[in-house]
């Protein structure tokens, strides 16, 4: 089974933002990592490997040269070899653009499995999966949990709400978008990372945008940090019922 799993290279969770005078992140300094959710879909990918028996694992991101290091990174964890879309315009393009450039570079692999994260930690749009596999004419299905293989194809378990899940059938080839916390991430070994050396990465160049994007990121900003203190004066009964106004009216918790 030939499984591409398509990764997003983000800010870490922990790193230190600041923007640009115009609104823009200002990388400097920035420490980046692959989106969390896609290191699921990367780790769902491994362990289906590893059930049918046979099989190979191609980790796919599109970006400018810092993201080879996310994809050696897949590689080091188990991946057998790497795509990079070299592109420096990302921010520009918008979710169907994207999708445009991962299927380009998808389908002369003729994959039997599409595999990636339900949406990237820096937008949280959750659409680029679902589009590229319309632009593949494949079935697809969000939310999984679960994959198995079949005879004829793939049992998934979905997360629906209010803790209900479904189990369906899909045939292949098919394009799964995976949820975060299904498996237990491995981390990369010391042998792996030695591997991950020798395995080869293909680069392509991403084909220029042709139409403007529907969707244009303008500016940025940071959450503001709001403190207040109110200090209460009178006497123990009066600032008690000043107290018990303010969490009715002001915080209402009561």
């Amino acid at each position: 089974m030939k499984i591409i799993v398509a990764i997003k290279q983000v800010p870490e969770r922990d790193a230190p933002i600041s923007l640009t005078p115009d609104g823009k992140l200002d990388e400097t300094g920035v420490a980046w990592a692959i989106n969390e959710p896609d290191a699921y879909a990367l780790e769902e990918a491994f362990q289906l490997k590893e059930k049918v028996g046979a099989g190979e694992v191609i980790a796919l991101c599109a970006g400018p040269a810092r993201v080879l290091s996310t994809l050696r990174d897949a590689l080091a964890k188990g991946a057998d070899r790497a795509i990079h879309i070299e592109a420096d315009d990302l921010a520009q393009r918008d979710t169907l653009s994207l999708a445009h450039l991962l299927a380009d570079a998808i389908r002369p692999e003729s994959p039997d499995l599409i595999l990636t994260g339900l949406q990237s930690d820096d937008l949280g749009l959750g659409q680029t999966g679902v589009v590229l596999a319309e632009l593949l004419n494949i079935p697809h299905a969000t939310i999984i949990m679960q994959v198995e293989k079949t005879a004829n194809g793939l049992r998934v378990k979905r997360e629906l709400e209010d803790g209900w899940f479904q189990h369906i059938d899909i045939p292949l080839p098919a394009l799964l978008t995976i949820q975060s916390g299904g498996n237990k991430l491995r981390y990369a070994t010391l042998m792996g990372i030695k591997k991950a050396k020798s395995k080869p990465t293909a680069t392509v160049a991403a084909a220029p945008s042709t139409t403007p994007p529907a969707i244009e990121l303008s500016r940025l900003f940071l959450p503001e940090k709001q403190k207040q203190t109110q200090m209460l004066t009178g006497t123990p009964a009066a600032i008690a019922a000043q107290l018990v106004e303010k969490l009715k009216t002001e915080v209402r918790v009561l």
